[in-house]
């Protein structure tokens, strides 16, 4: 940018601080003033950050502040103005424009303030300039505390920050194409620092006691001053080449000598010819052209190894998000001697008098957040670098004491697993978390080397210490299983080599530690986490009432007469919080009526009969369809010959049986489980062989063979941990067929045929060793060669090695019960051609809806399908669509709505009809929300049906109660009503939004009711396979833990709702991440609303809540349905059976009135009829067990209204 398109104001200000005559500055008169401008145009500058490049086109800085800070130090307020702006301007950029911009102009400018940045560098490489600020701060840090006042504290953190920004700013490579051991602008800069004492005071300031709030920003100055170094070339530096050196130098040497003879020999091989263009046609045998004939070449013959179909062809281009990560490591470079000695003694020094009592204050800022974001860093860095240049200098233990233990390897383990979390779910700053990634392993590998020094020590007590650690270390299970973690979670897209390269070097070196570790101890004992199965004793619900006989019954039944008539005549008061029912509940209505029954049994039974009088006339108002509580005009007499009928009443009381859950076979879940279950910890022997098989995986395999493809450009030392790993998968584990891949053979096939493949006789050694391996099983297995194309898991490489029925013949239990047998597959044959045809439905539902083996799944059905080639792949079958995903609404539909909404806003019910007529089919609560944005309603309670009360006149007969329990067998008691599941919690659709409108019958109450018991069953039945089919996929996406967690407080809140009565809502507050990542899981969302548990009402409550309805009864039956599997059909029918027996009277039935069914309910009803043909006559039902199906729609709307 030119000068003179400066801002005129600008200009003036900067005209204003002085100008420069000679080696003198002259300051002008309003200096302080122009200073004061210049930050505070500064702070208004736009987002191209113009005022920061026109001050650096103008190079204010080096002649003018820089000027002003040497010739004017005791001017103290000009010199923290001057300071303070010196501060803003060398900020970094990346913290200028937040980001790294992508944008094209933006990119430009950013470029443009870099450039600036580097002159300010090469400004500041001057020995006055930190002569000034070293001399200014010394004379700050010798005040005391009582003297210092808070200006002194701001200069003396701007001084450090100001030093910060200078060793922040980066090299340009372009012009500092300097050699080894030359000094570029940043080793210039250390010079200058060096020179003029500022590094003492740094040292003083890491090893003071009273100057401890500056930790942090020593610690950054520091890892910016050892940027480029490497920490074992820093350790060597005066000393002589080491025989280590030398035998690399020589290899290379070697490496490339070979390289030079195969190249001179292949030229020697290749024929002159005079005439190139004239030297033959060739026809490659073997080898199809485009054609069927074999291929001609046109080329000379010493060229017809490299001939190939590509040649010619244009380049493939990789998508971004498949190309390789980048390295970020920059290339290496050795200071200039003088600058390299000064950090050595620097290092020295820093390690024997502040490295302990610096790296404790990081610590502490750092688990008591006091520090800034990603601070943690540095202190990883800290770690890696001066852990390393001890162990290369002078080895001495009791220098890095303060990082070597437990709970540095913890915070390294936790920084790494937050650090691929980030990496996960910030995907724009991928590469960022990935380096603080890269970091994390570094600092692990550096503890594990000084550990592994820590076992060569001449000292008793130093290898004492370090068989301790190692000991703690390979207990715990995190330890152990990091690594395994680390390569099944390796991206190459998102990590770079250099991560791969630590990652398999610091693995090689765990294992070498723990194998010797291990040997000569016959029963190691490690920590090991898995879940923990009980299996329950079953027991009925509400067992806390004691069981009596008819004889006590009859003793008891005189006194609840005594208090029931003074509740009648008034003389003593009835209980008002008696709810008989819980409108927010998920629990189907039935389901509640019959527990309400239950529980005016068991206050009677408990002998407080006014709470149970409370209960039966709340009940009657809740449930006033059939009489089922008694009419509103029933005589005292009646009522209390009611409740004796309950009272004698044997009600079906509901049996939870707990089952102990089956292992998962599969080798995947099971690393899945031993993931997720971390809050079971056990012992157990450990076993290294055991150990490593879990490395035998084709994720690891992947990860090793990548680093492999560049051996030409590894280490000697990567290459033989990759080799090292390779054969302790062939050999010690006897699976070499795991490398069976075509990709690693042409890996092998380019290695054999390196010119400089002496060099590397481990690897073609152990190629050889596979290759071998391979032709030997490929001589009994002509299969092999197929799979040469394929990874492979462990089954593959067992059936591929003894057999391919080897595995089906030793397959455990789960896997037999989940095989087909012959009559199996050809009904569904028959049942697939039967229904393949069948148009606008699901062709597995089908199937599954008339299988007779009712255990098989969609996902079974579909793969068995693919396996008898009815269907070429999974693909073929959708996955099942539930809810609808409309969401936009277009004008016209907004038109059609309003009409609609006009034409039926005087209908009893409005939601239904206007549901029942528009085009587009849209869920309630998205036709809820439009009528309220569009203002046609003011509240969603103006939808919801008009209830009209019946008025049922008829008095109750001392037979009616007897019918009523007749309809309420014990599936109607066990089992809920069958619920839809939707992909979106707000679309929830009601079973009854597709039925045709019922005809209200004011006269005759049973028009409205369900056609029979079957249907209940039906509905309950479906729900409890619902709640299982949840806590099943649940378990298999790994939320054991949080199923765990649910259960247990719900035991919890039964027990003291039992201990305290205590009915108040309970708050489930999720304490660790886990538990908290799963209450924003859509289905474990969809499990809490099946069991009854409330979500946050509004924007003032933040979480799910435990109803105070839910009794402790009940709140322990839902806490064992979900560890439990259904209840075995042919238990339940027997028991509703004998209760069906036990309570059925002579009174004749009455004809059911046939009334308008829906599409869902006529096929339960069509489902459940097929069931129990031998138990149920078809057609008939229970005129008492059938309600309004308005009233239900109304009660789903309200409980709608309470989840929103």
């Amino acid at each position: 940018m030119d000068l003179y398109m400066m801002n005129c104001e600008l200009l003036a200000t900067c005209s204003a601080l002085g100008f420069l005559e000679g080696d003198i500055y002259h300051k002008e008169p309003d200096c302080l003033e122009s200073v004061k401008d210049l930050i505070r145009y500064l702070r208004h500058e736009d987002e191209t950050r113009d005022i920061r490049q026109q001050l650096g086109a103008a190079q204010i800085l080096q002649n003018d502040l820089i000027p002003v800070i040497v010739q004017y130090p005791q001017d103290k307020q000009l010199f923290d103005a001057v300071i303070r702006l010196m501060v803003n301007l060398t900020q970094p950029a990346v913290l200028c424009f937040g980001k790294l911009p992508q944008d094209a102009s933006f990119r430009h400018h950013f470029l443009q303030i870099v450039s600036y940045l580097q002159a300010y560098k090469e400004a500041f490489a001057n020995e006055k300039i930190f002569g000034v600020l070293s001399e200014k701060l010394y004379n700050l840090l010798q005040l005391d505390w009582e003297q210092r006042q808070e200006e002194d504290n701001l200069l003396i953190e701007r001084i450090l920050l100001l030093v910060r920004n200078v060793l922040h700013i980066p090299a340009d490579p372009d012009e500092e194409k300097n050699i080894d051991d030359d000094a570029n602008t940043h080793d210039r800069v250390l010079w200058a620092i060096h020179i003029s004492g500022m590094d003492d005071l740094l040292k003083f300031l890491a090893s003071s006691q009273s100057e401890q709030q500056w930790s942090l920003h020593v610690l950054e100055i520091i890892s910016l001053m050892f940027r480029d170094q490497k920490p074992d070339q820093l350790a060597a530096t005066g000393q002589g080449r080491s025989a280590k050196e030398r035998v690399t130098d020589i290899a290379e040497l070697e490496i490339l000598r070979q390289k030079e003879l195969t190249e001179k020999k292949n030229r020697v091989l290749q024929r002159s010819s005079r005439h190139s263009r004239f030297g033959g046609c060739y026809v490659i045998q073997g080898l199809k052209s485009i054609g069927e004939r074999d291929v001609v070449m046109h080329k000379s013959l010493h060229n017809v190894k490299n001939y190939s179909h590509d040649l010619g062809k244009e380049v493939r281009r990789v998508p971004k998000r498949r190309q390789l990560a980048h390295d970020s490591e920059s290339t290496s470079r050795r200071s200039a001697l003088n600058v390299r000695f000064f950090l050595k003694e620097f290092c020295v020094e820093f390690l024997e008098n502040c490295y302990n009592r610096l790296m404790c204050l990081v610590k502490d800022h750092l688990m008591r957040e006091r520090a800034q974001q990603h601070d943690e860093t540095y202190y990883l860095w800290a770690i890696a670098f001066f852990m390393a240049f001890n162990r290369a200098y002078s080895f001495q233990p009791q220098l890095v004491s303060e990082t070597v233990g437990v709970r540095t390897f913890h915070f390294i383990e936790q920084s790494l697993t937050n650090y691929y979390e980030m990496l996960l779910m910030d995907k724009k700053e991928a590469t960022s978390w990935s380096r603080r990634m890269h970091l994390a392993l570094k600092a692990y590998q550096e503890l594990l080397m000084t550990m592994h020094e820590m076992d060569h020590s001449q000292d008793e007590t130093i290898r004492h210490s370090s068989h301790i650690l190692k000991n703690n270390i390979f207990y715990m299970m995190e330890y152990r299983e990091l690594f395994l973690t680390l390569f099944r979670k390796f991206d190459e897209t998102k990590q770079p080599r250099s991560f791969l390269k630590d990652l398999v070097e610091t693995t090689h070196l765990f294992l070498k530690m723990l194998e010797r570790f291990c040997k000569g101890r016959n029963n190691l004992v490690v920590q090991s986490k898995k879940v923990k199965r009980k299996k329950r004793q079953t027991r009925p619900a509400g067992s806390d009432v004691q069981i009596r006989t008819s004889e006590e019954l009859e003793e008891m039944w005189p006194r609840l007469v005594d208090q029931i008539s003074k509740c009648i005549k008034n003389s003593e008061p009835l209980p008002e919080d008696v709810v008989p029912f819980d409108a927010a509940s998920e629990v189907p209505l039935e389901e509640q009526r019959a527990e309400a029954m239950v529980r005016i049994q068991d206050s009677l039974l408990a002998g407080r009969g006014p709470e149970a009088l409370s209960l039966l006339r709340s009940a009657r108002e809740v449930w006033p369809e059939g009489d089922i509580f008694g009419s509103s005009s029933l005589d005292p007499d009646e009522e209390t010959e009611l409740l004796k009928q309950l009272f004698f009443a044997n009600l079906p009381r509901r049996m939870i049986p707990e089952v102990e859950e089956s292992e998962e076979a599969a080798e995947e879940e099971e690393v899945a489980e031993e993931e997720l279950a971390s809050v079971h910890v056990s012992e157990k022997e450990f076993s290294f062989l055991d150990y490593m098989k879990r490395f035998a995986s084709a994720h690891v395999v992947k990860a090793y063979i990548l680093l492999l493809k560049n051996y030409q450009q590894n280490s000697s030392h990567t290459n033989h941990c990759i080799v090292k790993m390779l054969h302790r998968i062939a050999c010690d584990l006897k699976m070499e067929a795991l490398l069976f891949q075509l990709s690693i053979f042409c890996l092998f096939n380019r290695l054999l045929n390196d010119p400089a493949a002496g060099a590397y006789k481990e690897l073609v050694t152990f190629a050889k060793y596979i290759v071998g391996k391979f032709f030997a099983l490929a001589s009994t297995n002509k299969k092999a060669y197929m799979e040469l194309l394929f990874w492979k898991n462990t089954a593959v490489v067992r059936e591929m090695i003894e057999g391919y029925s080897s595995l089906q013949d030793g397959s455990s239990d789960s896997c037999k019960a989940s095989r087909w047998t012959e009559e199996e597959d050809e009904e569904l044959r028959e049942l697939y051609y039967k229904y393949k045809e069948v148009e606008g439905e699901d062709i597995l539902n089908n199937i599954l809806a008339h299988l007779n083996n009712r255990s098989r799944t969609r996902k079974q059905v579909a793969k068995q399908l693919v396996r008898l080639g009815l269907a070429n792949s999974m693909r073929d079958f959708p996955q099942e669509r539930k809810g609808t995903r409309i969401v936009l609404w277009t004008e016209d539909q907004e038109l059609e709505l309003r009409r609609l909404f006009e034409e039926y806003q005087n209908a009893d019910d409005i939601l239904a009809n206007v549901m029942r007529h528009i085009t587009a089919k849209r869920s309630k609560a998205r036709i809820i929300e439009k009528l309220l944005s569009m203002g046609l309603v003011s509240d969603r309670k103006e939808l919801y049906k008009k209830r009209q009360r019946k008025s049922g006149s008829c008095g109750t007969k001392k037979g009616a109660f007897s019918k009523d329990f007749r309809a309420l067998d014990l599936d109607e008691v066990d089992e809920g009503e069958e619920e839809e599941e939707e992909e979106d919690e707000d679309d929830n659709l009601d079973s009854e939004d597709d039925e045709e409108p019922t005809q209200n019958d004011g006269n005759n109450s049973t028009g409205n009711r369900s056609q029979d018991k079957q249907t209940n069953k039906k509905w309950g039945s479906a729900s409890d396979r619902g709640i299982n089919t949840l806590v099943r996929s649940l378990r298999q996406e790994g939320l054991s833990g949080p199923l765990l967690w649910i259960q247990s407080c719900l035991n919890r809140t039964a027990a003291d709702r039992e201990e305290d009565g205590c009915t108040q809502p309970v708050p489930l507050v999720p304490l660790s991440e886990e538990n908290e990542d799963a209450m924003e899981h859509k289905n474990f969302q969809k499990l809490l609303r099946k069991m009854g548990l409330r979500a946050p009402a509004n924007e003032q409550e933040s979480f799910w809540r435990i109803p105070s309805k839910l009794s402790p009864e009940q709140l322990q039956r839902i806490a064992a349905s979900i560890s439990l599997q259904e209840v075995e059909r042919e238990t339940q029918e027997q028991l509703a059976v004998s209760e069906e027996d036990h309570l059925d009277t002579e009174e004749p039935r009455e004809e059911p009135i046939q009334c308008p069914q829906g599409p869902k309910r006529s096929r339960l009803l069509s489902d459940s009829e097929e069931e129990g043909e031998e138990s149920h006559h078809p057609g008939s039902c229970d005129e008492d067990e059938l309600r309004p199906s308005g009233k239900r729609k109304r009660l789903r709307i309200e409980e709608e209204d309470e989840e929103d």
